[in-house]
């Protein structure tokens, strides 16, 4: 039998740069004026989380793949788009062009619990509507399972691919405390298999649990990876400093 999945709220990593050389070429007041209307933007978002009607965060990337990014969980599809559209229609995304995207939706399989569980456990069911971690840091990159002429993880039998799993559950558990993760599925949705936030207080947590997941068998021979984005939160207050000239 294969494993049972279900899902969740619908997840978009927004990853955008951003032009500071036009940027300086506002003046002091039309800057400002952007930032507030940024601002009012996120705080109606705050609204929308404290209702447990989504969640969202704003991270500033470290490195030249982006210079933000942007993770918002919406219920639905339809929500999601509507928060995204609110976003394009800010004047502060005038300043900004895409880096990159991903769409995923929160899920649970009977890798991590009993399948006839998954649907009436009241704790699975919460993480399938989670809320953005408040840490220091993010670490999110999509990946796949290897589907090659000699390897494919989709032609293991399931209890291989249990066991497989059981060890990489059990190699994470070391980190609990310290990193929370999100982890979304993405067939159908976009390029990858599955898209995965990690986030932790200390950023070199995310090297530590990485390196040693990699030597699981699960990632050593069947995982893909894409691009890492890493980020730094960003509060509401931190706006006028961090965009300061």
């Amino acid at each position: 039998m294969e494993q049972e999945v279900v899902n969740g709220w619908f997840v978009l990593h927004d990853m955008r740069t951003f032009d500071w050389e036009k940027w300086r070429n506002c003046s002091s007041r039309e800057r400002q004026s952007v930032i507030r209307e940024f601002v009012q933007l996120l705080e109606r978002w705050e609204k929308v989380q404290d209702r447990q009607e989504g969640s969202q965060m704003l991270y500033s990337v470290v490195g030249q793949k982006a210079d933000l990014l942007l993770v918002i969980l919406r219920p639905t599809m339809k929500e999601l788009n509507l928060a995204e559209t609110a976003l394009a229609k800010t004047r502060f995304l005038d300043f900004t062009k895409s880096a990159n995207s991903y769409l995923a939706a929160v899920e649970k399989s009977s890798f991590s619990g009993e399948p006839n569980k998954l649907h009436d456990d009241p704790e699975i069911q919460k993480k399938l509507r989670p809320a953005v971690p408040k840490m220091n840091h993010i670490c999110f990159y999509p990946m796949s399972k290897r589907r090659g002429e000699q390897k494919n993880w989709f032609t293991l039998p399931i209890e291989d691919r249990k066991r497989m799993m059981f060890e990489h559950i059990e190699t994470c558990k070391k980190y609990n405390q310290t990193v929370k993760r999100i982890i979304t599925g993405s067939s159908g949705l976009d390029d990858y298999e599955w898209g995965i936030s990690l986030f932790a207080d200390d950023a070199m947590a995310f090297k530590n649990i990485i390196y040693d997941t990699r030597f699981d068998e699960v990632s050593a021979v069947y995982g893909l990876f894409g691009p890492f984005y890493i980020g730094n939160r960003m509060k509401t207050t931190d706006m006028e400093s961090f965009f300061a000239l």
